[in-house]
């Protein structure tokens, strides 16, 4: 009798470490939602570089001009940072394109609130609109330049990606800061986790935008990553920077499934 509860105890842990360890399938988006679009960054979408999620070139992250920002209401504190979105001008026939052609555009971006406009006269991101500031060749694609503003319907949209995840590694000794970009399926991140080939591993702390940190002095070893989405699904990227890595140097890992 206790060598079966052993065998059954044995079996349950295994079956528990298997469903924590991975989720099968792949990330299925969301519902078509309303909101309004307008843009910004000019028409070489130049002004869009950077943000608030921490991208810095968009060009050369490959992330281009198929960006937005998001409001409040849809930014999550930055949590949607790296989520991919499907837009498309709705119910405007005066200033919609004809054949309501979709764009598909990550987010990239915080577009702030402005409380000294009312939100239905300037304040467009003032919570709790929902409300996308794309890059403005992506608004073109939808809607004539004089609208200024349309409403939309989007969706939430596996992301695809070419390549792996990729972890750019700054900091100093004593201080780790990963930016973690080109992130397909889900595409935003709730957790992340770090391992030197010295260590176990270590859970990271979100600094800003899709930037992670940790302090733990990491110099000299390999390292891997374990990256979570907002889906819960999990990739680990075994030993992606080798033990000669340095700060600067940016290394590919393990994508998602789409």
């Amino acid at each position: 009798m206790a060598s079966l509860s052993l065998c059954f105890l044995a079996s349950l842990l295994s079956f528990l470490t298997l469903v924590h360890a991975r989720i099968p399938g792949v990330f299925t988006g969301g519902p078509w939602q309303s909101a309004h679009a307008t843009f910004y960054g000019g028409s070489d979408a130049s002004g869009t570089m950077g943000g608030a999620c921490g991208y810095g070139n968009l060009y050369s992250q490959g992330y281009g001009v198929n960006t937005a920002a998001l409001s409040t209401a849809l930014f999550n504190n930055g949590l949607s940072c790296g989520a991919c979105f499907e837009i498309k001008c709705a119910n405007d026939p005066k200033w919609c394109h004809s054949g309501s052609p979709s764009i598909f555009i990550t987010a990239t971006n915080f577009c702030p609130p402005n409380y000294a406009l009312p939100s239905d006269n300037g304040g467009w991101c003032n919570p709790p609109r929902p409300h996308f500031d794309l890059a403005m060749p992506m608004f073109l694609k939808i809607a004539e330049y004089r609208a200024g503003i349309v409403p939309v319907s989007f969706r939430r949209l596996p992301c695809r990606k070419i390549g792996g995840i990729r972890f750019t590694i700054n900091g100093f000794r004593y201080f780790n800061l990963v930016l973690i970009t080109n992130v397909a399926g889900a595409g935003d991140i709730v957790r992340v986790s770090i391992k030197g080939s010295k260590t176990g591993w270590m859970s990271m702390s979100r600094n800003w935008g899709q930037n992670w940190q940790s302090n733990a002095v990491l110099v000299g070893q390999s390292l891997s990553f374990r990256v979570t989405g907002s889906d819960r699904r999990t990739s680990t990227s075994w030993n992606v920077a080798p033990a000669n890595w340095q700060f600067g140097q940016t290394f590919s890992g393990r994508n998602y499934r789409v």
